[in-house]
């Protein structure tokens, strides 16, 4: 089906609410749950196609005045207006390019700290600000599941889900080695720092039954929840780290009081991963679910983001650049992941 049908799009909806209305789907929450999210996605399609073919009738209207009232006042707001729709057509049509088997799914972001002590926490924690940016200007949903403090400053390590349609889709060209360079603001003698941060990201798998893990293979422990700052979330022992025995996979979360919901939230992260690691095995060459994370260190980077001695972020993968530092900073990497969606598309 074409991502521009609208008449196969009313179709497939119409099918989906006709599907959805039989109460014995409901006996089977995993099916109900892949209808419902499909329904979504596609109404989700219908509401942007007809935003904007009306956005273009508006336009097409204006210009109809202009020229008949032959007032050049308006020729401003027209090209506005243009270029607006222009960029969410473009916005549509990478959208089309997601059609990985997760793509559509929610995602689970997790940054780490690399070489450079206080100066990689620093910089772990200024790119979770602007990736948390990012999901509010795209109205994602993030839920931080586990926070790991820097010893002076910063952060060592955070995961955070990120909730919305398309959002490991988008996401997914970010995960790599992010490189910073600047005026360390920890150097008494005010030298230039090289510093570097690695973000993994993985689509969120809600089928149980994509892949079985046997409770023999786990190791389940318990401690205490910590937030930023140090502070306590829960004077109990409810946040749960669980290690996979066969592989040695670690994941852990935080984010709920319980321990039984932080449990059911790591046991999804572990699912994330070990299907990762399989989709990964199977097709070593398919980059949709994972670029190579390599070691943390010089020479490694997919992007660096230069403060001193002049402002520049360029990504190296496709040459994209900017000199608008605090624009990315602030989560505007719209430029960064566009270029890199149409260069997979070649």
């Amino acid at each position: 089906m074409s991502p521009f049908d609208t008449d196969k799009l009313k179709n497939r909806v119409a099918e989906l609410n006709e599907e959805m209305a039989d109460p014995e789907l409901w006996g089977d929450p995993e099916k109900a749950s892949v209808k419902n999210k499909e329904l979504k996605i596609c109404e989700n399609k219908l509401n942007s196609l007809k935003a904007l073919h009306s956005a273009a009738d508006d336009v097409e209207a204006l210009i109809e005045l202009t020229q008949e009232m032959d007032d050049e006042s308006a020729v401003p707001e027209i090209e506005q207006e243009l270029q607006k729709l222009e960029n969410d057509a473009e916005e549509m049509h990478l959208a089309t390019l997601l059609t990985g088997k997760y793509d559509a799914n929610n995602a689970i972001l997790t940054l780490h700290a690399g070489a450079g002590g206080t100066e990689a926490q620093d910089w772990t924690g200024m790119l979770y600000r602007m990736y948390r940016r990012y999901c509010e200007k795209h109205g994602y949903k993030v839920t931080e599941l586990d926070y790991l403090d820097g010893d002076e400053a910063g952060i060592k390590s955070v995961t955070m889900k990120v909730e919305g349609i398309n959002a490991y889709g988008y996401l997914k060209s970010e995960k790599g080695v992010h490189r910073l360079v600047r005026i360390s603001p920890f150097d008494a003698a005010s030298r230039r720092h090289t510093s570097f941060a690695a973000l993994e990201v993985m689509p969120e798998i809600e089928d149980e039954g994509e892949i079985k893990i046997p409770p023999e293979d786990l190791r389940v422990e318990t401690h205490r929840s910590t937030g930023a700052g140090g502070q306590h979330i829960n004077k109990t022992e409810s946040a749960i780290r669980i290690i996979h025995i066969p592989t040695g996979i670690v994941v852990q979360c935080q984010s709920e009081r319980s321990q039984i919901q932080n449990r059911e939230t790591a046991m999804s992260m572990l699912r994330s991963r070990l299907i990762e690691l399989r989709e990964r095995e199977r097709e070593e060459r398919d980059l949709e679910l994972r670029g190579d994370i390599k070691k943390i260190e010089w020479g490694s980077q997919i992007r660096s983001y230069v403060f001193h001695p002049y402002n520049l972020v360029k990504d190296h993968r496709t040459g994209a650049e900017t000199s608008n530092i605090q624009a990315v900073m602030d989560g505007d990497l719209d430029m960064f992941i566009h270029t890199y969606l149409s260069k997979l598309e070649k």
